[in-house]
């Protein structure tokens, strides 16, 4: 009677995984978070929405997927805000060539900008880890790409934030965008009196060859986001050289 039962189970959940894709793996799973906060006005995010689109889809940073080891990289795209605004306007989409690509950089451009908050990027980092989390894809890497021109200036502290995020192997890299014209109201946030880059190098970026890439201005957002896509899906051996701070 036992091995009855125990055969019709087997069957049960052989029947069960059967229905089921297995696991995506590629070489890195990357989340883009995005600062939309107030002191980001609607064209700096336009520039901000643009350069995301070219470089997701540039020449260099396809080559730089198809160099990988698996040849195909996991990229969800999440805007935040203050502590209880956090929005993946793109969830895990699996990129491999110009055609995976292009409907990822399509609906960047369509989708509407997400909030016009504070600025928490300790709530940016945990749902990130939230939805590594949850995700079924496995990767060999596991990065977090913050892009901001300010401060924490609300949520819990961003230093546990990021502790919590390292804790579990995950690398979180920078792109520091220096905003010389904020407005008003915004300079002691945009430009704290260790300047952004050394900000986001204290309480931002870690883990094993995290690195900061610093934007002087929003207009060359997008050239300079090409460049550290690249390094991303690279391994560290295969880095290109840039002006970094790592």
């Amino acid at each position: 009677m036992r091995t009855v039962v125990a055969g019709a189970i087997g069957a049960i959940l052989i029947a069960l995984g059967a229905g089921r894709a297995p696991a995506e793996t590629v070489d890195v799973a990357l989340i883009l978070a995005n600062d939309v906060s107030r002191s980001i006005d609607n064209e700096e995010f336009t520039l901000q929405r643009q350069g995301y689109a070219r470089a997701i889809a540039s020449e260099r940073v396809l080559k730089a997927i198809s160099a990988g080891k698996r040849g195909a990289i996991a990229v969800s795209f999440l805007e935040w805000s203050g502590p209880e605004e956090q929005k993946f306007v793109i969830d895990w989409t699996v990129i491999r060539d110009g055609e995976t690509a292009a409907p990822f950089a399509k609906t960047m451009l369509e989708a509407e900008r997400s909030f016009v908050g504070r600025t928490s990027i300790s709530a940016a980092i945990d749902a990130a880890m939230d939805a590594f989390a949850k995700s079924t894809i496995q990767a060999d890497r596991r990065v977090i790409d913050v892009s901001g021109d300010g401060t924490n200036n609300s949520g819990r502290p961003i230093l546990e934030a990021r502790q919590a995020a390292l804790a579990l192997g995950v690398v979180i890299n920078g792109l520091a965008i220096i905003n010389e014209h904020p407005l008003p109201g915004f300079s002691a946030h945009t430009q704290p009196p260790e300047g952004l880059p050394e900000y986001y190098r204290r309480n931002v970026i870690g883990g094993p060859g995290s690195f900061l890439l610093v934007v002087q201005d929003f207009s060359t957002f997008g050239d300079a986001l090409i460049d550290k896509l690249v390094n991303e899906i690279a391994s560290r051996e295969t880095r290109v050289r840039l002006t970094l701070a790592e």
